[in-house]
């Protein structure tokens, strides 16, 4: 491999990403993967090693969204989503490399891993209902 060979810290989450709150003051969310790799190394490479520490997340189809988490001059933390890899599938966004998305030293990526659709919409249907004003059942807004 070519490029600066690096620790990275990746934090991952369930479902949706960390609040940008979470980086902030020296401030990182308690869930680090420390990663050392190149800056070549793909996020479907990425997905692959978050995949060996959350076993759980390696079922087909299950998708993970990365977006980095860099401070700006006056040291508040942004988001910036960069790429979803899903697995078992094969998406545009597998070969972008930690180099083409700017992660640079010192920046976060924040991954948010989320179940197969097929797991989602079980989710949803199984939401509480509640008798809304003689027009029937319908889902709870949360």
């Amino acid at each position: 491999s070519s490029g600066i060979n690096a620790e990275y810290g990746v934090f991952v989450n369930e479902r949706q990403h960390h609040l940008p709150e979470a980086y902030h003051r020296g401030r990182v969310p308690p869930n680090e993967l420390q990663i050392y790799t190149w800056k070549d190394a793909s996020l479907k490479e990425l997905t692959n090693l978050i995949k060996d520490v959350h076993p759980q997340a390696s079922e087909k189809g299950t998708m993970f969204n990365f977006a980095l988490s860099f401070p700006d001059r006056k040291g508040m933390f942004h988001f910036k989503e960069v790429g979803t890899t899903s697995v078992g599938h094969t998406g545009p966004d597998d070969k972008l490399t930690l180099q083409t998305v700017r992660l640079e030293i010192g920046d976060y990526m924040d991954v948010a891993i989320r179940p197969p659709p097929e797991d989602r919409l079980k989710e949803r249907r199984n939401v509480p209902m509640r008798r809304d004003s003689g027009r029937g059942f319908r889902p709870r807004p949360y």
